[in-house]
């Protein structure tokens, strides 16, 4: 497989090269995901990637350290989070329209803070060496090619499974939103378990927008996330709130906008706009096709999302 090419793309590369481009709304989506059932709806996924991608960029560049980076862009996306979660829940503004203003902000401000690092290599990242594991045939280059913060990734979408399904704090999550009401009456701090959500959903958003800035591309650039934002709100619809259906949403994602950028490379006659709004196109008709099915896809949305609690009343 690894000499095997059709039309020139070489299946086992474009594979692992698949799994790399999915990581940026992989994590903003597995963190977005915890949000969502907890009953919050944060449109805001966007203004956080792009905060995450700029600060873990300046960090990064300014220490010398890539780890640096990844813990600024979590700082940042977390601290953005903190101010939609402190305006969504205890001054009850509305989420839908919070979560927009978090979007512009953050495209704004990361314009500004990144003036003057465009154009900068940042530190690279070190690949984990798995010795004669990284040169066997096929398997080598599927499954250790990659850098750490892919397998972290991975195994985050582990966690947060086993989190939801088969940990107290996770059901207690789950509970609130179903019915936050009913999850208050049994003694449930809902603000606070909502708080840590926000918290949690930000710092994913923060650290899929530094994999884009520091690893995937590597380099910043104003508005470089894209909507990718976005594709993150979409595959946790997609995923129809389950972790390892978001993971396969985030591949498709991955695979389609990889598949574009290739038979751009390979002078396919056919319109580069085109190409470029693939991605986009097939979330989107993926997106309809579930809706579509109805009860048919399971699609299990948080009763309470949305929707703001209020404990005096």
């Amino acid at each position: 497989m690894r000499d095997v090419e059709f039309l020139g793309i070489n299946p086992a590369v474009f594979l692992s090269t698949m799994v790399v481009a999915a990581m940026p709304v992989l994590l903003a989506a597995m963190g977005e995901l915890i949000v969502e059932k907890s009953g919050v709806l944060n449109l805001g996924v966007e203004g956080l990637m792009i905060i995450g991608a700029v600060c873990g960029f300046i960090v990064s560049v300014e220490t010398g350290s890539p780890v640096a980076g990844l813990l600024g862009a979590l700082l940042a996306g977390a601290i953005l989070a903190g101010i939609f979660g402190l305006l969504t829940q205890y001054f009850h503004a509305s989420q839908v329209a919070t979560g927009l203003a978090l979007t512009l902000f953050g495209l704004g401000l990361s314009a500004l803070l990144g003036q003057s690092y465009t154009g900068i290599r940042p530190p690279d990242f070190s690949i984990p060496n798995f010795g004669v594991l990284s040169e066997l045939p096929v398997i080598g280059i599927l499954l250790f090619s990659y850098d750490f913060l892919v397998y972290f990734s991975l195994a985050l979408v582990v966690g947060i499974w086993w989190f939801l399904n088969h940990s107290r704090t996770g059901l207690a999550l789950r509970a609130i939103g179903e019915n936050h009401n009913a999850a208050h009456s049994l003694g449930y701090h809902v603000i606070r378990v909502r708080l840590v959500a926000i918290l949690f959903g930000g710092a994913c958003g923060g650290l899929g927008g530094a994999y884009l800035a520091l690893i995937r591309v590597p380099q910043w650039t104003e508005g470089m996330t894209a909507g990718a934002g976005w594709i993150a709100l979409a595959l946790v619809v997609f995923g129809s709130w389950r972790p390892f259906r978001v993971v396969l949403g985030a591949f498709l994602f991955g695979g389609v906008t990889l598949l574009q950028l290739n038979l751009q490379a390979l002078g396919i006659a056919i319109n580069p706009a085109y190409l470029s709004m693939t991605p986009y196109i097939v979330t989107i008709a993926a997106l309809v096709v579930i809706s579509g099915m109805g009860s048919h896809a399971s699609l299990r949305a948080p009763a309470c999302l949305g929707k703001p609690f209020d404990a005096t009343k």
